[in-house]
């Protein structure tokens, strides 16, 4: 079962982060969907109900659900290739790790600018990723 990484399809910051995954994902272990896709919303409802509807990034995997810091540092540990010793952050308390994602979560339109519409990545070989309608 792949993993399912919810992000929201018209942040810059969101779609430079999946392009960065997309990018290191040699066994191609995740799957893609736009917080505003019908797909992204009806995971986020059976998985989150109103818990996760607003986060930038929110990542399914098996039964479990990773938000905020968590989904990041997750998703950092399954990409592997060194990028999984950067896991060692949830030593972190998770409050001080969650503030510091909302803050830039807050943000990020202003800092990384905003897209008028989701875009499938321009390469064709990573369309099949995504699970947007």
């Amino acid at each position: 079962m792949p993993a399912i990484v919810v992000y929201d399809g018209v942040c810059n910051l969101c779609n430079g982060a999946v392009r960065f995954i997309l990018k290191r994902d040699k066994k191609k272990l995740f799957q893609f969907a736009w917080l505003q896709s019908l797909p992204g919303r009806a995971i986020l409802e059976k998985y989150c109900g109103a818990t996760a509807k607003n986060d930038s990034i929110v990542l399914m995997y098996g039964e479990k659900v990773f938000t905020r810091s968590d989904a990041i540092l997750e998703i950092l540990k399954m990409l592997g290739g060194g990028w999984q010793y950067l896991y060692v952050l949830r030593l972190i308390p998770k409050g001080f790790r969650d503030a510091l994602y909302d803050f830039i979560s807050r943000n990020r339109y202003k800092w990384f600018g905003k897209r008028d519409r989701c875009e499938l990545p321009e390469d064709p070989n990573f369309r099949d990723r995504f699970l947007n309608d």
